[in-house]
């Protein structure tokens, strides 16, 4: 009895560590790649700048998951991971990780060549997770091979129900005594010795993640070079009927004019939506540096929309939202959470407090903006009785002296 009380309590601090760790890291980031977003739509940007800050962007995406590469394996060992298994085009994914990974490739002069076989054209899978899954093996693909060295990811049918998807580098290899320690955590081979960047738990995340969405992984080497590392997975069937949509760029939805109130004790988030709004005239954004005032000025302007950080000095953000609830003038007011909290605890809290929706940072601008435009589009914001537009005027000293708060 008293070792599982031991064991519960030892994956209860491994969880708040993970979550607090993710939290840190997760702030500073959303600063990096909400901003990156913002000047890649930037049309004063020449040809060079812009590819630099789609590297600072490519380079940030990329940071990101290591940081959720190891809240993945506390999801994955707890049996919270989500999988949405969907037929998913091989060209596309192998070509969006080549993409991601050619800055590094063209660094250390490596070429890619990657081809798909006949009928190897798409398998059942998580999306996410198996770009997650590719980029990995790619990225070590790189990683330990050698400079001016080959890289080659090939799709072919295993047999008849899974694809086969190859990665194989020019590497110095692996002893064959050596590759059944491969899957285990924190086994990098000796690579920890070296300047060769690494956690040595991408590939034990890559192996239950490909387990999970129904395949296997494995990995064939000589010591005396190249190896390759393999993944199976069932076999999508193509529907010539099922063709779907062109995807089309992103535009913006016309939404009606309203005030949007932000609460963000973050300078660099609060300008991060200040710019990111800003496409949107008629939209008001106030912004409050902390729970108290953000309560106010809820208030006082009774806005369209509330966009609410969690973790916050003094009064968090659950506790801002318990007191919007209680109170009538506020209750009805749609709120959306802002925050660097992504274990999925965190996420059903804050629904069970009643947000309407959950945004991770880093803040992802086309989610954001969605998430923004539906619940202005909402017939029922507020009950009739609290109804208020932005253009009438709040009572009070506080609402005189904030009704001119900056525009978005």
């Amino acid at each position: 009895m008293l070792a599982k009380e031991e064991a519960e309590a030892a994956n209860r601090a491994k969880s708040e560590f993970l979550s607090s760790m993710s939290h840190e890291l997760r702030t500073p980031l959303n600063a990096i790649l909400g901003f990156a977003q913002v000047l890649e739509i930037d049309k004063h940007l020449n040809e060079d700048q812009h590819d630099s800050v789609q590297t600072i962007h490519t380079s940030g995406r990329h940071l990101l998951q290591l940081i959720s590469q190891i809240l993945d394996l506390a999801r994955i060992e707890s049996g919270r991971l989500e999988l949405s298994i969907e037929r998913i085009d091989l060209a596309d994914v192998l070509s969006g990780c080549e993409n991601l990974l050619a800055p590094i490739a063209v660094g250390r002069q490596i070429t890619t060549q990657v081809s798909l076989a006949q009928g190897a054209q798409a398998v059942q899978a998580d999306h996410t997770r198996l770009k997650q899954v590719l980029v990995n093996l790619m990225s070590n693909a790189v990683k330990y091979n050698r400079v001016g060295g080959r890289i080659t990811v090939s799709a072919a049918m295993a047999d008849a129900d899974r694809i086969r998807i190859s990665v194989t580098d020019t590497g110095a290899g692996i002893a064959p005594d050596r590759l059944g320690e491969l899957f285990t955590p924190f086994n990098r081979l000796g690579a920890e010795g070296t300047d060769i960047e690494g956690t040595g738990i991408g590939l034990v995340i890559c192996k239950r993640l490909t387990e999970a969405m129904n395949g296997r992984i494995g990995v064939d080497s000589a010591s005396d070079g190249g190896t390759t590392f393999w993944i199976e997975l069932p076999v999508a069937r193509v529907d010539p009927s099922a063709a779907g949509p062109i995807p089309r760029p992103r535009t913006a939805r016309p939404v009606p004019a309203a005030t949007v109130l932000y609460v963000e004790d973050n300078a660099a988030n609060l300008k991060l939506v200040r710019l990111a709004l800003a496409q949107y005239p008629q939209i008001t954004l106030i912004e409050a540096q902390d729970g108290a005032l953000g309560l106010e000025l809820a208030r006082a302007h009774r806005p369209g929309l509330i966009l609410l950080d969690i973790n916050m000095p003094g009064m968090n953000g659950l506790e801002v939202m318990a007191r919007l609830r209680a109170d009538p003038v506020t209750r009805a007011i749609p709120v959306i959470a802002v925050s660097a909290a992504a274990m999925e605890r965190d996420v059903q809290k804050a629904k069970a407090a009643g947000f309407r929706d959950y945004l991770i940072k880093p803040i992802d601008l086309p989610e954001f903006l969605t998430a923004v435009e539906r619940l202005l589009l909402l017939p029922d914001r507020r009950s009739p009785g609290d109804r208020l537009t932005h253009d009438e005027p709040s009572s009070g000293p506080l609402g005189a002296a904030l009704a001119t708060g900056g525009r978005g």
